[in-house]
């Protein structure tokens, strides 16, 4: 059975780096063809695709964020982690890991992790 379970922070500071990860159980994270996935919605807001890596290590990220994030993978422990760097309080959000097969939409990820809502405050 697959499973996602997402970690972090219960609260992370402006101009800090927020640190997640996301554990998969059920299915390696090296299985053809796989894509995994971190997506964030802010309160009242719609989800927004943050980027991902694929099942053979390549990386993918949303323009408007690539430049302060960043996706990685350890296959040891079947685990993906999201750093996201240099935060503001409009980073605020739920942030959910999920596995799809390729494309960012929301539609396409059929199993997800769902973390609580992650303030960025002082």
């Amino acid at each position: 059975q697959v499973q996602l379970q997402e970690s972090g922070p219960g609260l992370v500071k402006p101009s800090q780096t927020l640190a997640l990860s996301c554990t998969v159980s059920g299915v390696p994270l090296t299985t053809s063809y796989y894509v995994w996935s971190w997506i964030r919605q802010p309160p009242g807001k719609g989800m927004e695709w943050m980027g991902a890596i694929a099942y053979d290590g390549s990386t993918y990220y949303s323009p408007s964020l690539k430049n302060h994030t960043s996706i990685s993978r350890d296959t040891s422990k079947n685990h993906f982690s999201l750093q996201l760097r240099s935060v503001t309080p409009e980073a605020t959000a739920v942030y959910s890991c999920a596995r799809g097969l390729g494309g960012p939409a929301a539609s396409g990820m059929a199993y997800w992790g769902k973390g609580p809502l992650v303030p960025v405050s002082s």
